[in-house]
């Protein structure tokens, strides 16, 4: 099975500061969590001011019903209002290698 890496690029809305952008993603944390084929993820940051969504999936079954669903979480209004209209990519790719500290 071949694992799937969701990447998420954006900027933030006006008026939204790191931290309450943050807060906002930590609000999904136990939907995701609780979503069998959840396997890691990581929010950052570029010089640029655009951020990055970077989730590993099981597989890619799993990762596209996450995407489908993920808008009807109660959530996801307040996540995505903090987003700039427009600035949003997102994309699947499968993981060919991957490397892990030892």
């Amino acid at each position: 099975m071949t694992q799937v890496a969701e990447i998420v690029t954006f900027t933030l809305a006006a008026g939204i500061s790191d931290a309450e952008f943050v807060a906002l993603s930590q609000a999904s944390e136990a939907f995701v969590r609780a979503t069998p084929g959840f396997l890691h993820r990581q929010l950052s940051k570029g010089m640029d001011g655009r951020w990055t969504d970077y989730v590993i999936w099981q597989d890619m079954e799993t990762a596209q019903r996450v995407a489908a669903s993920f808008p009807s979480q109660d959530f996801a209004p307040a996540l995505m209002a903090a987003i700039a209209p427009g600035s949003a990519e997102m994309r699947h790719e499968e993981v060919h290698w991957q490397m892990m500290a030892a």
